[in-house]
């Protein structure tokens, strides 16, 4: 019997990066009869493939994909952007008889999404947004993230140190309600979520092989010309915000004659190492989330078999 639920249905696949989300979430379009919505805050950029792991149109499988390369490098967008599209994306997809699937890495806009999470209306400033702006140009953008985390530790913790945008956004939250960033976030949490939901995370037991998976997709990303990408988008786009993505910016100091490119891909790797441990991080707080371990089941036809077990027993009274 089908859950009795007025709710529409919607699945996510989340995780961090390199554990197979997107092959993971067009295997289970395909199966169960969906289509793809983004939930990755870079994927979003136009002319930004090869560094976010952008899935070429071979990848995607004839499998529809939404809120992928729709975006102008200098364009802003937040997260009350994100949440107001994929509402109108899962929509569309539910009016043709469709599952909408959420894959993405982006904790904070799959939270925001599922969560139904109403956010704040307090005013902009642009004087203050351009002595942010001007702080972090100045002393980097670590020390930016650093006057967040004295105010709010909790939101700080929500946010990637070279996320300015949403640093800076943050920051006038505080400012302008008095408030904690994370608590301004709280209050905006509706009693019920939108969607009757089921969230699948795949991981590993063993970091190593996670991080192994990571160092040699940053290999592949170098062999299929992430150097010459990352330099267009220099060139073009300086340090706006889609180039604050990992793969671009760490590549500068190549650019510039200070350091070697093997240093560079070093750092890249380190980096994303350091990112996909943050994913992990602020996944494991969704008790919601049902974790696949990769290494512990040893093919991808079990996997997707198991997943498609646990979704039919959770649809179940």
């Amino acid at each position: 019997m089908e859950r009795n639920s007025e709710k529409p249905f919607v699945l996510a696949v989340v995780g961090p990066t390199a554990s197979g989300k997107t092959a993971m979430g067009i295997r289970l379009a395909k199966e169960l009869d969906g289509e793809i919505i983004s939930a990755d805050s870079m994927q979003i950029y136009k002319g930004m493939d090869i560094a976010t792991a952008k899935p070429t149109a071979e990848e995607m499988q004839g499998v529809p994909h939404h809120l992928i390369d729709f975006l102008d490098r200098n364009v802003v967008f937040s997260v009350a952007d994100y949440v107001s599209l994929a509402n109108e994306k899962i929509a569309e997809v539910l009016s043709i008889g469709k599952l909408p699937i959420i894959v993405g890495g982006t904790g904070l806009y799959i939270s925001s999404l599922l969560d139904n999470i109403k956010f704040s209306e307090s005013r902009n400033d642009d004087e203050y947004r351009k002595e942010l702006t001007e702080y972090a140009e100045k002393y980097g953008n670590e020390a930016l993230h650093a006057r967040l985390a004295e105010i709010d530790e909790e939101g700080a913790a929500e946010i990637h140190p070279n996320n300015v945008v949403r640093v800076i956004r943050a920051l006038e939250i505080c400012r302008f309600t008095g408030k904690k960033f994370s608590e301004v976030k709280r209050e905006g949490r509706e009693t019920e979520s939108r969607y009757d939901s089921i969230i699948l995370g795949l991981t590993y037991s063993d970091r190593q092989m996670l991080y192994d998976r990571i160092n040699k997709r940053v290999d592949i990303m170098a062999e299929n010309g992430l150097v010459e990408e990352s330099r267009q988008v220099w060139l073009e786009s300086g340090l706006k915000t889609a180039s604050n993505a990992i793969g671009y910016k760490e590549l500068i100091p190549y650019f510039e004659n200070k350091a070697s490119l093997e240093e560079c891909i070093d750092k890249i790797k380190q980096e994303t190492r350091r990112y996909a441990k943050r994913q992990l991080t602020w996944f494991r707080r969704n008790e919601q989330i049902w974790w696949i371990l990769l290494d512990e089941i040893d093919k991808t036809e079990k996997i997707l078999e198991k997943c498609k077990k646990y979704i039919a027993n959770r649809k179940k009274i």
